[in-house]
């Protein structure tokens, strides 16, 4: 225990705040291929799906992310004739929006906004799909202009190209990737989601494709990125499955079937996904200064010897003392916190030294 104390002044104390990131690479081959979908889980509910990097019943593996789909109540398809899980998908459209978008001065759950500045009237993302990436992956938040996501897309679309989602033609069988980032949101990312910031992620085309929150860890993909696809037919040409296009709509995909096909057909397809997590580190540094004049001592018992200090060798040697400590305490005296140097340091009246204390939290 201390038997002396010394406060700290206020040019002793500092903080500072780093960013630390990781990269985070999910492949299509974990998602849709190399576990026979041991590691999707699909749930009674059939609200949404899981995807696991390992079977899930597995002690070793990791959540990654879930994917599900909706769609407002303002939505046409919510009125189509031809409609799977209408209630469960409008409300989860409702739950994701209530929670990332806010609601309106009128009271009403505000719809995702194509370009985030929910100006009434502004075309709005009124069919999603919704992917929410486990907080093992994000931690505290997706780094800005990091996320990138690449799907591998078959097509039977016609010469006119009709059915081709990003307007090329994309024969059966022909591989036709699609990519989706969030380009630019460095400096242009939105600030009014009670969520925290979000951007915009758009194609190659620069065509806006859907928005990513990035401390939420969620990315909303407009429900027309899966314009007519199938949902029933796969290729495995080049030994890798994907779902194909044809001429459909995506009225007959998103509303025609369940939240589990849907999240296959993403799923399905999903050749890559990747990001940059990002930790905030906050730091508390303390400066603890040792004068020429304080700490020659210790109070250690066996620092004496029949009343002599055992580091002496003659009487008129100066004291020494080795520092191996350092104790930070409350106004109280109470100790909080103990910091260990890494080799003993050697103090005696001739020096002065200054250790740096760090606190990361």
């Amino acid at each position: 225990m201390a038997t002396t104390f010394k406060t700290f002044l206020s040019n002793d104390v500092t903080s500072t705040r780093t960013l630390l990131h990781e990269a985070i690479p999910v492949t299509g081959t974990i998602v849709s291929g190399t576990y026979s979908d041991n590691n999707i889980k699909n749930f009674g509910h059939g609200m949404f799906q899981a995807v696991y990097d390992y079977p899930f019943l597995s002690s070793s593996s990791n959540h990654l992310f879930d994917i599900t789909c909706g769609y407002s109540s303002n939505s046409a398809l919510s009125k189509s004739s031809n409609v799977s899980q209408n209630a469960k998908k409008i409300n989860i459209y409702n739950q994701m929006a209530q929670v990332l978008m806010g609601h309106t001065t009128a009271s009403t759950i505000q719809e995702f906004d194509e370009d985030g500045d929910l100006v009434a009237g502004g075309t709005k993302i009124r069919e999603a799909y919704f992917l929410t990436f486990s907080r093992l992956l994000v931690k505290d938040e997706i780094k800005k202009g990091s996320f990138e996501m690449t799907f591998l897309t078959g097509g039977s679309a016609p010469p006119n190209t009709a059915g081709a989602p990003d307007g090329e033609t994309a024969p059966l069988g022909v591989v036709t990737p699609l990519t989706y980032n969030d380009s630019g949101s460095t400096t242009s990312y939105k600030v009014n989601s009670p969520a925290g910031e979000y951007g915009i992620i758009y194609d190659v085309q620069g065509r806006k494709q859907g928005l990513i929150f990035y401390q939420a860890g969620v990315v909303v993909l407009t429900g027309s990125c899966m314009r007519g696809a199938s949902v029933s037919t796969s290729d495995t040409n080049l030994g890798y499955p994907y779902a194909s296009f044809d001429t459909g709509s995506v009225d007959r995909v998103l509303s025609g079937t369940t939240i589990q096909n849907n999240s296959n057909a993403i799923r399905t397809r999903l050749k890559n996904v990747q990001f940059n997590n990002s930790t905030e580190l906050n730091s508390t540094i303390y400066f603890c200064r040792a004068n020429h004049n304080e700490y020659n001592y210790s109070s250690n018992p066996t620092y004496i010897s029949s009343s002599k200090i055992v580091v002496k060798n003659v009487q008129q040697d100066s004291p020494v003392a080795y520092l191996t400590t350092v104790g930070l305490y409350s106004a109280n005296n109470e100790l909080l916190a103990v910091a260990k140097l890494s080799e003993p340091l050697k103090k005696s009246p001739s020096t002065e030294l200054t250790i740096r204390v760090r606190l990361d939290y």
